[in-house]
């Protein structure tokens, strides 16, 4: 479920508190979460320090020493939460400032994949419920070739309206999975494309190369406000997402149509309907949605 704005929150949070932390230790409690082999992370990754942290879509860049990068992607239910020794989370600080107490989870966990253990007692933990996710360890060949997968991110300059028209253009593929394809536009998923359709007033089903001009710019533009807005509200929590500080996303207040099968449209007031679309569940308004 992370998608792009939960990411972000994420490697926002993260970035102060593991810069120049060194790996001193590593737990692996499931092979299936290290990549490419957890005797390869177990052997390379202690002794190691982070030197920063980066994003591309909705995977997780931390440069390290050694001209190594841990790579990390949460799929659909990873969580990446940062705990040092005084019980605070990504830096030590609550959105107001005031340093705040662990109280969302117990770590470790049942879903606890993956321990990094930190200089000055701190831990990186891991979580996954469904094992979709993974830590995977490469070198700058690696990071290339796994850059090379990604489109352009939604709140660049390369993301332009012309940039959208270009990519549309002879797509007989429907607008929804279209936009959920990372090799175009990276970082969007099936929030966010509900909710930025719904700005756009164009239903998930349409053609994608049936929108006109008008229609293109409406939805760069609902894309890139609906994106900016989640990341200011630092995400949302729809079933199990968590932000590095162990706390819950603040979007979800905002959502308009994602989740809301036969609830009222708040702008009509007809049925939200839920369709299933490249296997995923969509939701849309009718009346106002064309």
């Amino acid at each position: 479920m992370p998608e792009l704005p939960e990411v972000e929150t994420v490697r926002a949070d993260l970035v102060l508190a593991l810069k120049n932390k060194k790996i001193v230790g590593l737990e692996i409690l499931s092979e299936k979460s290290a990549q490419p082999s957890a005797e390869f992370l177990l052997k390379n990754l202690p002794g190691c320090s982070f030197l920063g942290a980066e994003r591309l879509g909705k995977l997780l860049i931390f440069p390290l020493s050694k001209k190594l990068y841990l790579l990390v992607h949460l799929r659909m239910t990873g969580q990446l939460i940062y705990l040092d020794r005084s019980g605070l989370k990504g830096g030590g600080h609550s959105d107001h400032g005031r340093s705040q107490k662990f109280s969302a989870v117990n770590l470790p966990n049942n879903h606890t994949r993956i321990i990094l253990k930190l200089s000055g007692g701190a831990n990186l933990y891991f979580n996954d419920l469904r094992k979709f996710g993974f830590l995977r360890l490469v070198d700058q060949e690696g990071l290339l070739l796994a850059k090379k997968s990604f489109g352009v991110e939604p709140l660049t300059k390369e993301f332009s309206v012309a940039y959208l028209k270009k990519i549309l253009a002879g797509k007989k593929q429907k607008i929804k999975p279209f936009l959920l394809n990372q090799k175009f536009i990276a970082g969007l998923g099936n929030i966010y494309v509900d909710e930025s359709l719904f700005v756009a007033k164009i239903r998930p089903d349409r053609s994608a190369d049936s929108l006109s001009e008008l229609e293109i710019k409406n939805l760069h533009q609902a894309i890139q406000k609906i994106i900016k807005k989640a990341i200011q509200l630092r995400g949302t929590t729809f079933s199990n997402y968590l932000d590095s500080r162990g706390q819950k996303g603040n979007f979800s207040s905002q959502l308009q149509v994602y989740g809301r099968g036969g609830k009222n449209c708040l702008v009509c007031g007809k049925k939200i309907s839920k369709i299933k679309l490249f296997g995923r569940g969509s939701h849309f308004c009718e009346h106002c949605q064309k």
